[in-house]
């Protein structure tokens, strides 16, 4: 089952090393195993995290990437819906999440927990290794 999904950009950094325990998610991105869904302004997030914390090169081969991939679905969330008041940037995530239809966000930032107690519009979260989880139950079927 390909399901979709937002990355929160902390999740995709700690998944692009070869010596991360959770190099699995990129690595099953990159070979099509479930669907990422990005916006402009995440894509502009992922590649400045990226180069600040890995260098512009990794940044730039990690959003090339993304941008080549057929399992990415880019949306412009005309409507924002402010879920998310302790750290409002991270709206970016929600928006896209509910404009694609995600099944849910990948992400360890506490202040998605706020979407637990929102009833309308319902957008899931899983913790990376809940992900990475899954992912590992999908190779066993």
């Amino acid at each position: 089952m390909n399901r979709y999904i937002v990355l929160d950009t902390n999740c995709l950094l700690q998944s692009l090393s070869r010596r991360s325990p959770y190099y699995k998610v990129w690595e099953d991105f990159v070979m099509g195993k479930y669907t990422l869904c990005i916006s402009n302004s995440i894509l502009e997030e992922y590649e400045e995290i990226i180069a600040s914390h890995m260098s512009p090169l990794a940044a730039n081969i990690a959003v090339e990437t993304i941008l080549r991939a057929n399992n990415v679905v880019r949306v412009d969330a005309h409507y924002q819906f402010h879920l998310i008041t302790a750290d409002p940037d991270d709206n970016k995530f929600v928006d896209c999440a509910i404009v694609s239809n995600a099944e849910y966000i990948v992400t360890e930032d506490n202040h998605f927990n706020i979407l637990k107690t929102t009833p309308f519009p319902p957008v899931e979260i899983k913790r990376l290794h809940e992900f990475y989880e899954e992912l590992c139950e999908d190779d066993m079927h």
